[in-house]
């Protein structure tokens, strides 16, 4: 009953009752791509088959609201004998909410695989791992059709009056400096945040592998350990966890945070549009060294998709070359969008042309010829991807209030090494217990997840008040 509520819609292109046909998509992007890939795919498929196409968009929220409206409607399909929810397409997220939605039989064999197996493949425009990341299933039900890298925001003029160097790693947004100055996002409501955290992880994990003093269960144990006191001085300098990933470059451009936690598109864009009066950027965007990765933003076909035909051409259409210049294109370009630029890098190699780049909104961007890349490990945290994010929930956000008292404390009292200890103790989530996700966090009982979340933010709040406490003795 809920799913027609949760649906938002919005339509693109011709209108519901005057076009020829009608495509149902699924997805969490913004106005600006909607329309201007909508619009796009409307003219690719007026100009193959004759006939306009009503794109009908339904926007319910990020990918945490789309997996629960997936959830609903699949097993309401199940239990009326219905092929399908009434959806064509899943279009945007990451690699790990298609990965599980496939796992779940919800998606269908993509037919560009066998249309165009030039495009795919060693050597081929998309490649099925780069980085370390999956481009494409190996089943062939989904495909990246851009990529993403997640990195740091920051105003310029507010690290000047901080007195701040501009930051090149995730290490340096944990400084104490940075209190009530860094804009983080809830990574249990987007994917997209979910994993970059994940990645600020895998970084100290993978920087701890390199110690050859150290034995792989113990390099584990402490890149796991150091990663997780990392988010919690990040999330004790935060002045907010917001719900939505955007606003965060906008803060940051408006001086209202120094810097955070940001995915490329978003920063590049709000750099083209927040400028001082000489045209400086307020924005800037910034790929940490050694703590991102080229990940794929994917699209698939559902199950019982009402136009399935229409639904693999959408697909054919996010990969052509016509579909791909869309993404990084300049406003009014051969091959660019109409309106207003989408700030997104293609997935194919081979779109990377000069004559492309030189229509572009970003010229000197080319993913693929970029160094300092993290090489993306799944087995070190991919199956704790889940875990990870219910953590930093329970561990930062439902006890922010606690945290932000105590790293006050510590700053005032110069940070001594027994109130610092207490709260940065993370022995509770040792990496040992949580490396192939906890059991208890997991669960598919709500009740059982929720009572283990209870304990665990019970036991932080009570470290970071004695944490307060111990440093407090130490101010004059």
């Amino acid at each position: 009953m809920a799913l027609p509520l949760a649906l938002q819609q919005g339509g693109s292109s011709a209108s519901a009752g005057a076009a020829d046909d009608h495509l149902v998509i699924l997805s969490p992007h913004n106005e600006t791509l909607r329309q201007e890939l909508g619009e796009g795919f409307a003219r690719y498929w007026k100009d193959r088959c004759g006939r306009s196409v009503y794109v009908d968009w339904r926007t319910p929220g990020g990918t945490s609201e789309i997996r629960m409206v997936l959830d609903a409607g699949f097993k309401a399909a199940s239990e009326t004998g219905r092929a399908g929810i009434g959806v064509d397409v899943l279009f945007g997220g990451g690699e790990p909410d298609f990965s599980s939605q496939a796992k779940r039989g919800r998606l269908v064999a993509l037919e560009v695989f066998s249309g165009h197996p030039d495009w795919f493949g060693p050597g081929a425009p998309i490649e099925e791992i780069v980085c370390g990341e999956r481009f494409f299933s190996a089943d062939h039900v989904w495909v990246g059709t851009c990529m993403s890298q997640f990195g740091i925001c920051y105003n310029p003029d507010v690290l000047k009056r901080l007195q701040l160097a501009a930051p090149t790693r995730w290490d340096d947004l944990g400084d104490p400096r940075y209190a009530g100055a860094i804009a983080l996002a809830d990574p249990t409501k987007s994917g997209a945040v979910a994993r970059s955290f994940e990645l600020l992880v895998q970084d100290q994990m993978q920087r701890a592998l390199a110690d050859p003093t150290l034995g792989r269960d113990a390099a584990l144990a402490l890149g796991w350990a150091n990663g997780l006191r990392l988010i919690q001085r990040m999330a004790a300098n935060a002045r907010y966890f917001t719900d939505s990933s955007s606003k965060i470059p906008l803060d940051v451009g408006q001086g209202n945070a120094a810097a955070g936690m940001c995915i490329d598109f978003y920063g590049r864009s709000y750099a083209a549009e927040l400028k001082t009066r000489d045209g400086t950027p307020r924005v800037v965007w910034r790929a940490p060294v050694g703590g991102t990765t080229l990940s794929a933003d994917p699209v698939g076909v559902l199950q019982g998709a009402p136009s399935p035909k229409l639904a693999q051409a959408f697909v054919e259409f996010c990969l052509s070359e016509q579909g791909q210049t869309l993404w990084f294109g300049r406003p009014g370009s051969p091959g660019g969008p109409r309106d207003r630029a989408l700030h997104r890098t293609p997935i194919r190699k081979d779109v990377y042309t000069s004559a492309n780049l030189a229509n572009s909104t970003m010229p000197e961007i080319n993913p693929y010829a970029e160094q300092g890349n993290l090489t993306y490990q799944r087995e070190l945290t991919g199956a704790a991807f889940n875990t990870l994010r219910q953590l930093v929930k329970v561990m930062c956000i439902d006890s922010h209030e606690e945290m932000k008292t105590a790293w006050r404390a510590l700053i005032a009292a110069g940070m001594p090494a027994d109130a610092l200890a207490m709260f940065a103790n993370v022995s509770q989530i040792p990496y040992a217990s949580c490396s192939k996700g906890d059991v208890e966090l997991d669960s598919s009982d709500p009740l059982r997840a929720e009572a283990r979340a209870a304990a665990l933010g019970a036991g932080f709040r009570a470290n970071y008040r004695k944490a307060a406490a111990m440093a407090r003795k130490y101010s004059p």
